[in-house]
């Protein structure tokens, strides 16, 4: 059988079908709130309702939606539903949808400036007006030294930093104590509380889990800036090189604020490298009310992050990272065989952003970003994340007035934090209860060595209403499992 290539791609069939997979996009989002949040299927079930080969001839778009309705859907989590209230959320929006779509549509490989120099300069210039956005310093935007890139994850980007500052390191003990020096380890440094891609950067980088130092906390969540002084100091004395500092603005458990310009101290005197990760919280940012509390001390930041996809409605993934100086990260990722050379990168007048990630290919990951701000604009971004947080204290509020909850610790933004007095089992059992009813989806975290629930508000179709009805779900479990406790 000969290949036809309008089986890939006839523009006519791929307008009408593009039209019915866009009316299937809606009518999903339309149905979300009459679905249960999270899959009711037992494990492996979705992999029983799928032929054990593939198909050797075409199908029709029909069948391929149907299977989609009755296999897929069922095993999903679904994250745009607006009962969804766990982990941190994972927005999305219809220009970004759209933008994803344009990106696909496009076709377009940038990993170079000239493999299209629209991919390179629309990231380049978007990155410039998210900084301005969140009041980051200009010492991050594309006019200084500096500039800023979209990754995948918050993963890739520390990953990206921890290389820069593995090189940078590297560069400074040469330089100052000669090549036979350069054995000696280099430490990296986070609190208890961060995320678990900074052990995972230090394995893949070659620095090492066993040189990750995990700093403790302060009763808040916080990282100890006095501990950490303590740590870099006696690793130093000891022979080894402090070389990398990762600050979280927003942990993951309890939405806690490192105390960076305290922690930028200790980074200076050392010279290691200090990255904030403010994958959750940094969208707040936009919004000035909030702003000093996430960008303190980012003035002293060698690379900043956020996700956009986590809460200003940019569909997954999309990470934002600026580098206060790029040369140390470009010096560690670039390669450039004979086949990638070009008079463009060699004159040095571009951006080859190949050179500031693991990967060679990239992806057009500006145009939903650009569509979205363009789209919904900053001044509705921010009204978003205002009620989000409002609804949040409202919630805390709530939980604080009734006997049978403690508020673990104050709310962070739109996050809560609470347990029942009655002990962790009472609480373990509330929260799986809450999750297998199915009109809302609750994570959990333990605050302080105290297990308790996560209530995350911040999804694209969440309304006030609907965090009104999670209280309402919980207070009526928590009476029944309370009179059914003997």
């Amino acid at each position: 059988m000969t290949f036809d290539p309008a089986a890939a791609f006839d523009p006519e069939t791929f307008r009408r079908q593009g039209r019915e997979v866009i009316d299937w996009i809606a009518d999903y989002w339309q149905s979300l709130e009459s679905l249960p949040v999270t899959s009711q299927v037992e494990p492996g079930w979705v992999r029983s309702q799928l032929p054990p080969a593939p198909p050797e001839q075409p199908e029709t778009l029909d069948a391929v939606l149907f299977d989609l309705d009755r296999v897929v859907v069922p095993g999903l989590t679904h994250w745009q539903h607006p009962g969804f209230f766990a982990y941190f959320p994972a927005n999305a929006s219809g220009p970004a949808i759209l933008g994803e779509l344009l990106s696909a549509g496009l076709g377009v490989q940038g990993m170079l400036w000239t493999t299209s120099p629209a991919c390179t300069e629309l990231e380049t210039h978007v990155l410039d007006w998210l900084c301005s956005l969140l009041g980051l310093p200009d010492r991050f935007r594309s006019s200084t030294g500096g500039g800023g890139a979209i990754y995948d994850t918050a993963s890739s980007g520390l990953l990206c930093a921890m290389v820069a500052a593995r090189e940078r390191a590297t560069q400074l003990k040469s330089n100052a104590q000669g090549m036979q020096q350069n054995n000696r380890s280099m430490i990296v440094y986070a609190s208890e509380a961060a995320h678990s891609s900074v052990e995972k950067a230090a394995k893949i980088s070659g620095i090492g889990q066993q040189w990750v130092r995990l700093i403790g906390l302060n009763t808040r969540g916080e990282m100890d800036p006095l501990a950490l002084a303590r740590a870099m100091d006696d690793d130093a004395l000891a022979g080894h090189t402090p070389c990398f500092v990762a600050a979280t603005v927003g942990t993951t458990a309890c939405g806690a604020f490192d105390p960076v310009p305290l922690i930028a101290e200790s980074s200076r005197r050392h010279g290691a490298w200090l990255h904030v990760d403010a994958a959750w919280a940094g969208a707040a940012a936009i919004c000035p009310d909030y702003r000093p509390g996430i960008l303190a001390g980012a003035e002293h930041a060698d690379s900043w992050g956020f996700n956009p996809h986590k809460w200003m409605l940019v569909n997954f993934d999309c990470h934002a990272l600026w580098m206060a100086d790029r040369t140390s990260l470009v010096e560690a990722l670039t390669m450039k065989p004979e086949y990638l050379r070009n008079n463009a990168s060699e004159a040095g007048g571009v951006v080859d952003y190949s050179d500031w990630q693991v990967p060679l290919g990239r992806r057009f990951r500006a145009l939903k970003l650009w569509l979205t701000l363009r789209m919904i604009g900053a001044e509705s971004l921010r009204q978003r994340i205002g009620d989000h947080v409002a609804w949040a204290t409202d919630f805390a509020g709530w939980v604080e007035a009734d006997p049978r909850f403690d508020l673990v610790c104050p709310p962070s933004l739109s996050l809560v934090c609470f347990a029942l007095r009655d002990g962790e089992q009472a609480s373990t059992a509330l929260l799986d209860r809450v999750n297998r009813q199915g009109n809302i989806s609750l994570s959990h975290a333990r605050v302080a060595g105290r297990y308790c629930l996560r209530l995350a508000i911040g999804g694209t179709l969440t309304q006030r209403r609907h965090v009104e009805a999670a209280w309402r779900t919980l207070t009526s479990l928590a009476a029944t499992q309370e009179h059914s406790t003997p």
